[in-house]
């Protein structure tokens, strides 16, 4: 196996420098093995002599596999970062690293002394002063799921005997840390060992200690193990001047259900208040520390942030957490993407997908770098992130064009029904409202119905008769939800424009919501997007059956023009029927003429 060498952080190195770090790359060490005193000391030298920390990454071989000029958070390994394996599992890598801050070694040895005159133990110490590793070191550790890390502290009064054949003695104490089951009392998740030598380190089994760490993970955490293809999903809110925290709550409790739609299982969540989101990272740096904590903790492989991220900040969430991160907006179109059946729902499904795709993608490594512009220094031709770029510009003009000819066909079959004098009622509403299930019951159809959010996505349109015997045809409508993805209501414009040409609205409600308040104002706010807001409209409070009489009453009297039914027990639909009819008459008298 060839390891690598990463200088990306490392400038004005020497030839000969380089030439010790790349020596680093051959050494291997017996797999029982933390460290042996030839590597610690070899480490420790290079490191005092280039004036920089050194990180080393071995694996259970005992293979070094990457030398970085930098601490353990420079270290840039796709290995790392890979398939996220379960909490009765590390990820089968160590960090050896060196740390030349002479106030850690201060540090370091104030400890040591105290335990040595028997003055306390090293956990005592621990409580008063802080980690002797740094909080990036550590979150590297818990993001990535190490098998330990192992900091050398570098004696910079070492004295080097190269003349006599002996090691050079720069590694002074050194530091282990590795990941425990659940958090101690002082709420972290990692133990740091007490210090020793680099000699007795050697002498430590790795071995052992590697396997009673994943045997008591394994023990005390069952219900934490991840199967193939399962997807455990910590969810974040942000608190900020424009919303209390018992709104973010609801907000999550929404966002879980989105998840599990999904079909993420939901292990935790955590909120934070600040006033803006941070423009690099959303949240701030410490609470995206907890959150890769709380998601090692929990075995989660899945951030959802209840707000939509810019793809700056996706980026730099996902390399601090080492998860993968979604936002709202992604999630909702995942949803619609497993939905979708039909041709005209899965083009613009894509088209939005694709939409919210395009500036979230960037190159990453000098794969996809441009050697330079002018003659001779053109380099291979176009790179791979401009033929990705400009393929999906491509397949973006295919789908709108697509989407303006589903619009024109739209229009086509609404002339039809213009020129056959039928008027048409749309149904709009909050998602999981029961829109699909009344809709079955006006009309006696069999549309796809479930206690989903977004169960049914593809518009469907069906015939009943008024109370006079007249014709009406009902169309059903993408449910709406809060903070819509504005690339979904574009993609969807074809679709959604039902609402605009139709005769009259049934805005149907989910009277037992907790938030219905909240619901209508969302639709209203769609709704308005799309310049239907001015339309007849009939509130259908449904679901009554699980509404108290007396909860019924007050929210009839916020909405207007009420009607009380349930979808299910078939109540309230003569009502709602009688009521279509009246506003038809008025909205289109000379259909009531032509009747007579």
């Amino acid at each position: 196996m060839h390891g690598k060498l990463d200088l990306a952080n490392a400038k004005g190195l020497k030839k000969s420098e380089i030439h010790q770090l790349e020596r680093l790359l051959t050494k291997r060490i017996p797999k029982e093995k933390v460290l042996t005193l030839e590597l610690a000391d070899s480490v420790a030298e290079i490191s005092h002599e280039i004036g920089s920390s050194i990180s080393v990454v071995i694996n259970r071989r005992g293979q070094v596999v990457n030398v970085t000029a930098g601490p353990p958070s420079a270290v840039n390994m796709p290995e790392l970062r890979g398939v996220r394996v379960g909490p009765g599992r590390f990820c089968g890598h160590r960090i050896i690293f060196t740390q030349l801050n002479s106030d850690t070694l201060k540090l370091a040895k104030k400890k040591a002394l105290t335990v040595a005159n028997g003055e306390g133990t090293a956990s005592d110490t621990n409580r008063d002063e802080p980690s002797v590793f740094t909080k990036d070191s550590l979150q590297c550790l818990a993001k990535n799921r190490l098998d330990l890390l192992a900091q050398i502290d570098v004696d910079p009064n070492g004295q080097f005997s190269r003349s006599r054949g002996e090691h050079t003695k720069m590694a002074d104490a050194v530091h282990i840390a590795h990941l425990m089951p659940g958090r101690d009392s002082q709420g972290r998740l990692w133990k740091v060992l007490e210090p020793q030598t680099a000699r007795g380190a050697g002498e430590d089994n790795f071995d052992d200690l590697i396997n009673s760490l994943e045997d008591e993970f394994r023990e005390q955490a069952p219900g934490l193990q991840v199967a193939e293809g399962e997807e455990r999903a910590v969810l974040v809110g942000l608190i900020n001047g424009q919303s209390d925290s018992w709104q973010v709550e609801d907000d999550l409790d929404e966002l879980a259900q989105l998840a599990r739609t999904a079909g993420a299982t939901i292990c935790g969540r955590i909120t934070q208040a600040r006033q803006q989101p941070h423009p690099k990272h959303f949240l701030g740096s410490g609470k995206v520390q907890e959150v890769a904590l709380m998601a090692q903790e929990l075995g989660a492989n899945l951030v959802i942030i209840d707000q939509e991220l810019s793809p700056t900040q996706q980026r730099n969430l996902e390399d601090m957490v080492g998860v993968k991160v979604l936002d709202r907006t992604e999630l909702i179109l995942d949803i619609f993407s497993q939905r979708a059946q039909t041709k005209e729902g899965k083009l613009q499904v894509e088209l939005a997908q694709l939409k919210y795709l395009y500036p979230r993608l960037v190159g990453k490594g000098l794969l996809l770098s441009r050697l330079g512009g002018g003659i001779g220094t053109r380099g291979p031709g176009e790179t791979k992130l401009e033929v990705d770029r400009r393929r999906i510009r491509s397949r973006i003009n295919h789908l709108e064009k697509e989407t303006e000819r589903i619009s024109s066909y739209r229009d086509t079959q609404r002339r039809q029904r213009v020129t056959q004098n039928l008027p048409v009622v749309a149904l709009v509403g909050y998602t999981n409202s029961g829109k699909s299930t009344l809709l079955n019951a006006l009309t006696k159809s069999d549309v796809f119905v479930e206690n989903k959010l977004f169960a049914t996505l593809d518009p469907t349109t069906r015939k009943t008769s008024l109370p006079d015997g007249s014709t009406v045809l009902i169309s059903d409508t993408v449910g709406f939800i809060k903070k819509l993805p504005t690339t979904l209501v574009a993609a969807f414009r074809a679709t959604l424009e039902e609402t605009q040409t139709a005769d009259v609205l049934l805005h149907v409600v989910d009277s037992s919501h907790p938030n219905v308040l909240e619901q209508i104002v969302s639709v209203f706010d769609v709704l308005a997007e799309l310049g239907a807001v001015d339309k007849p409209l009939i509130t259908v409070l449904n679901k009554a059956d699980k509404v108290r009489p007396e909860d019924l009453a007050w929210l009839a009297a916020q909405v207007p023009g009420p009607i009380i039914t349930s979808a299910t027990s078939r109540v309230g639909f003569g009502n709602l029927l009688s009521q279509v009819q009246e506003l038809l008459a008025e909205v289109r008298p000379d259909r009531q003429r032509s009747s007579a």
